[in-house]
């Protein structure tokens, strides 16, 4: 994120204003936790990133129903627990969206949680339990929450990939994030500060 704060302008920073926060926090995760090799990949990103940003909080769900849909088939079965939970939690959210771009992230997101129907129940009684007479919500730093637990998901997988997944992972952000920034808005969702835990799900959670 330091190349792309530089190549707009902007003072050297890993915290770019010109790139949207929670997906350069997906940027700096995943550049930290990829090899010197795989690390070469992300370059072609670096350009992309200038400018790509939105006031929009559904952007930050949608970001981290990517990250928690690309961790939740081969992370550790804690990780898969609150990754479920937090894709759970952005289902009911984007309910609330009527567009395609929505629609999208909720099929997404279904795909991932019918890939592992155990944590998927397993989330749905966690949440039950915890949020009654909740309305459902999601801030920015709960969806960051969730993005940190789904990086370090993959990077510790069992996997033979790692980097490619990571790298991937990071190019269908941006490219998601392109579409959100060229479509026509509509009104934010409200957030709610107390529906999940304060990192957005917990980065363990035992039965």
């Amino acid at each position: 994120m330091e190349f792309a704060s530089y190549l707009a302008g902007e003072r050297w920073s890993d915290h770019p204003a010109c790139t949207h926060g929670t997906l350069a926090h997906l940027a700096r995760l995943v550049n930290d936790r990829t090899s010197d090799a795989g690390r070469a990949q992300l370059t072609p990103l670096i350009p992309r990133v200038i400018g790509l940003t939105s006031d929009d909080p559904m952007l930050d769900v949608v970001l981290a129903v990517r990250a928690a849909s690309a961790a939740l088939p081969i992370a550790a079965e804690e990780r898969q627990r609150s990754q479920a939970v937090g894709l759970r939690v952005a289902l009911e959210i984007l309910a609330d969206r009527d567009d395609e771009f929505a629609a999208d992230a909720r099929e997404l997101a279904e795909g991932a949680l019918r890939v592992d129907p155990g944590a998927d129940e397993w989330a749905a009684r966690f949440i039950a339990e915890i949020g009654r007479g909740r309305r459902p919500g999601m801030t920015a730093r709960q969806c960051r929450g969730i993005v940190t637990g789904a990086v370090d998901g993959i990077a510790r997988a069992c996997v033979a990939d790692p980097d490619d997944r990571l790298v991937a992972l990071l190019a269908a952000a941006v490219s998601d994030t392109e579409r959100f920034v060229d479509a026509p808005s509509e009104p934010a969702v409200l957030m709610m500060d107390a529906d999940l835990p304060e990192a957005g799900v917990p980065a363990v959670v035992r039965s």
